[in-house]
């Protein structure tokens, strides 16, 4: 028998007479902390640790634990490949697209070892590849930068690569910063890797570089395509969104103007980027130009018949709330009806964010109740912003009533929010309430751990100064003070005896 095969059963041997691996999560209970506050100066929460594993139910997510173990485990340590260790250790587990992209985002540092792993589930009976799994692989790599291993990827799986993949694949050289990489990729695409050029993924393309401010990229590659693959009204107007997202406005008015005379028409999607960017330009170089700038983008719409929707309004909106004109947002707000546009929950989001960071929190309450009644959840992210605010104008009674309707909206508080809420109120010296904070989120299972908070100075208890009240003199001791100033004035008229020189 081969020293390798003998190994090889050695350990099989090894993996089944053991003790079983800890595929499954193993619960460690920790002693339960104490939650007494010390009140002496901001000692933390409690005095015990709070060692809790944070192991998965799932165990799907138990197995995607080991396996990243198995990844990230030094070469040196053992000599078998990554594909054969992983064929002994879990010949039992049947693969599923979920335990992919868990072991995947736990084992961001296993670099190309991945590819083992990939080996692994190619091996496996029962497992193939589908265009999901193999997009989970190639956001891995991009993540990395790596796209030789990318393409290694995707040559061995021409037959099921599919939209998901395209996607992930221009996706991450784009946020690479590789545009150049992008085109001649769009270039070889269909002859390297099988993925259809057409206008579909014409326009994904497209549109990821003009999100990125790689519209001259963009533009180029359109015209260079046009004699294969036509453009249409949909890509053009992302490539105007494209200069108006880099802020240039100038090349954006160019596009536009080709556009016509080439016979096509701007949409309202075009329309609503060159308004934003005309807003940011004002904001930029003078914010009392925004008004009347933003009018003649609204009047050239007008003209051109194309009608306003509530992206129009959500972009004049967001724009007036941040240089701080919440007041006329809300007129604005008010009179979107007037064209038949109705809020979103963009609109509620920013005019809610909007009013709570100019104290007017009873408005913001109100705009609350107009979002329910409207048919918008708020979520636990929404709820966190509100929350932050409200701490940061050092509203944070009123951040525990919006606190409050948070969890009675079903949205269960986590280790940031209560981590904000236990912060400031220590840092207005208030314990009592960061300690009931605590109680609250160990009860319900949020892990929050002991911090050491400081107190803000201004809600320090400064110790009162004893006033001393100056005492009324008395005769005697008046005339006592007199006579020995009459005394010193005396001494002072005396003559000294002036010193013999000598010789």
């Amino acid at each position: 028998m081969p020293p390798s095969t003998s190994l090889q059963l050695r350990r099989l041997l090894l993996h089944h007479f053991s003790s079983p691996p800890p595929l499954l999560p193993r619960r460690l209970l920790s002693p339960q902390p104490s939650t007494h506050f010390s009140n002496s100066l901001f000692k933390p929460f409690c005095s015990g640790s709070t060692t809790n594993l944070n192991i998965p139910d799932d165990p799907d997510q138990g197995i995607a634990h080991s396996l990243s173990a198995e990844l990230l485990k030094n070469p040196e340590a053992d000599p078998l490949p990554i594909s054969q260790r992983l064929h002994l250790n879990f010949s039992h587990i049947k693969p599923t697209p979920s335990l992919v992209l868990s072991t995947l985002n736990l084992s961001s540092e296993a670099g190309r070892t991945v590819l083992g792993f990939n080996q692994w589930l190619t091996q496996k009976i029962g497992f193939s590849h589908s265009d999901e799994t193999l997009s989970f692989f190639t956001d891995y790599f991009g993540r990395r930068k790596d796209f030789k291993a990318t393409h290694e990827i995707l040559v061995d799986n021409k037959e099921v690569l599919g939209p998901k993949t395209l996607e992930s694949c221009i996706d991450r050289l784009v946020r690479a910063g590789r545009p150049t990489q992008v085109l001649g990729f769009f270039e070889t695409m269909e002859s390297d890797y099988g993925f259809k050029r057409d206008k579909d993924s014409l326009r994904l393309v497209v549109e990821k570089l003009c999100e990125n401010g790689y519209a001259s990229y963009a533009e180029k590659l359109v015209k260079n395509s046009a004699n294969e693959i036509f453009p249409d009204e949909k890509i053009c107007d992302l490539l105007i969104r494209g200069w108006c997202v880099d802020g240039k406005l100038d090349e954006a008015k160019r596009l536009a103007g080709e556009m016509y005379r080439g016979g096509f028409e701007i949409g309202t999607m075009a329309y609503n980027a060159i308004l934003d960017c005309v807003c940011k330009l004002c904001r930029k170089k003078d914010p009392f130009k925004i008004d009347s700038e933003a009018e003649k983008v609204l009047v050239d719409m007008d003209y051109n018949g194309v009608p306003r929707n509530v992206e129009t309004f959500n972009v004049l909106i967001s724009n007036l709330c941040k240089i701080r004109r919440t007041e006329d947002a809300l007129k604005l707000f008010n009179r979107m009806g007037e064209w038949g546009c109705y809020p979103n929950e963009t609109t509620f989001l920013v005019l809610i964010r909007s009013l709570y960071q100019a104290a007017r929190v009873g408005e913001g309450d109100e705009m609350i109740d107009k979002m329910k009644s409207a048919g918008y959840a708020i979520d636990k992210k929404a709820y966190y912003e509100f929350l932050k605010i409200l701490c940061g104008i050092e509203r944070v009674e009123h951040a525990m009533s919006v606190f409050k309707k948070m969890k009675a909206d079903g949205c269960k508080p986590g280790i940031k929010t209560y981590d904000l809420l236990m912060g400031k109120w220590c840092a207005h010296n208030r314990v009592d309430k960061a300690n009931a904070l605590f109680n609250e989120a160990l009860r319900i299972g949020v892990q929050v751990t002991p911090k050491e908070y400081r107190v803000e100075q201004r809600y320090l208890k400064k110790p009162k100064a004893e006033k001393k009240e100056k005492k009324r003199e008395t005769l005697p001791e008046k005339m006592a003070r007199k006579r020995r100033r009459l005394k010193q004035i005396r001494l002072s008229f005396v003559k000294k005896p002036k010193r013999k020189m000598m010789r």
